[in-house]
């Protein structure tokens, strides 16, 4: 029932302006999820809010456009001023936009207790969205950071496992598979203690950092906490995604190894940045894994719009097949550390990569 109150024109007004302002910040914001970021599912949530929150009925629509006042409002000059900002850049236009479409709800929300908008915009509704917008800012910041090291994954991932080096040292081979071509390097150990761990662990990621490559610790994420990595690797026994995305500061990057296409789904959703497909060919690091094959990195890469990286028994002979079927880089132990030179190992098969 529309309230009687005599300013109620007035608050029809406001809210006009409110929604006009919180449909034109989720707009912007969409087209940064599709266009800019590639995700789907950013994309979707906001439009569902959007589609939640404006009204089509043409009752309450009327009600707002006959108490519009464009002409005869005291705030367009001092819009028309905001809009005269020096240029911005992406990241600060998504927090602009973000602001623009929370005071919007906030101000909607207030309204609503005053007036009845519709019959299904109260104002928990409408206080549900603005705090679901919160969150959503908070992600897609997240994906604008870390996109360019999104975009490092690419090529020849080495995982520099503690077993496989056979007492050779972690720093020497990390240098030589670097000059070897490696964009990334990851960091596996299931035997040293947590302190020898970390001391070696702060030394490669000073390498990494000083060669521009990507440094991922795998499992453990206090370890990639502490030494600051660009990423933490995890499988599905590991600490869940979702929980890891909660903890590492948003520019840190969240690998998830995945055996199947709801799998990947899953962690996408959990807030991954790649996916790396496992146990796609057989391997001796896991004789009890039945290889997956090619067949699966076809359908992930249908499924998610992230990095994909391939791994398991990966040799030489695999990478043209590999790049044909979609992977963005393929990730290996022993085809480079089982080698004689880790060094020549990994510029083979570097090399054979970039040129399919």
């Amino acid at each position: 029932m529309i309230s009687s109150e005599p300013n109620s024109n007035q608050l029809w007004r406001l809210a006009d302006a409110s929604l006009n302002r919180m449909a034109e910040g989720l707009r912007y914001l969409e087209d940064v999820c599709r266009f800019v970021l590639n995700d789907i599912a950013l994309n979707q949530r906001l439009k569902n809010i959007r589609h939640e929150m404006v009204i089509s009925g043409w009752e309450f629509q009327k009600l707002l456009v006959e108490a519009r006042d464009t002409a005869d409002d005291v705030g367009t000059d001092l819009e028309a001023d905001t809009n005269r900002e020096s240029s911005r850049d992406l990241l600060s236009a998504v927090v602009a936009n973000s602001r623009r479409v929370q005071e919007a709800l906030r101000s909607l929300e207030e309204t609503s207790k005053i007036i009845q908008l519709a019959p299904d915009l109260t104002y928990q509704k409408i206080q549900q969205s603005r705090f679901d917008v919160y969150t959503i800012e908070k992600d897609i910041i997240g994906k604008l950071t870390r996109q360019d090291k999104m975009k490092q994954m690419r090529g020849l991932y080495v995982v520099i496992d503690t077993q496989a080096l056979k007492s050779r040292s972690h720093l020497q081979v990390t240098r030589q598979v670097i000059k070897g071509g490696a964009k990334v390097i990851q960091l596996r150990d299931k035997t040293m203690d947590r302190g020898p761990l970390f001391i070696i662990a702060s030394e490669m990621k000073t390498l990494c950092a000083q060669h521009g490559v990507l440094f991922i610790i795998n499992d453990f994420v206090d370890i990639a906490l502490a030494v600051k990595a660009d990423g933490v690797h995890l499988g599905q026994s590991d600490i869940p995604v979702s929980v890891a995305r909660k903890i590492l500061p948003i520019d840190m990057l969240i690998g998830c190894s995945v055996t199947s296409v709801k799998m990947a789904k899953q962690a996408q959703l959990d807030g991954a940045d790649y996916i790396a497909v496992s146990g796609i060919y057989p391997t001796n690091s896991k004789n009890d894994v039945k290889p997956l094959g090619t067949g699966l990195i076809k359908r992930v890469k249908k499924t998610v719009n992230m990095p994909l990286v391939g791994i398991g028994g990966i040799k030489l002979k695999h990478v043209a097949e590999l790049k044909k079927n979609g992977v963005d880089a393929i990730a290996v132990i022993s085809a480079v550390l089982g080698a004689r030179s880790p060094e020549t190992a990994a510029r083979q098969l570097s090399r054979i990569f970039e040129e399919q």
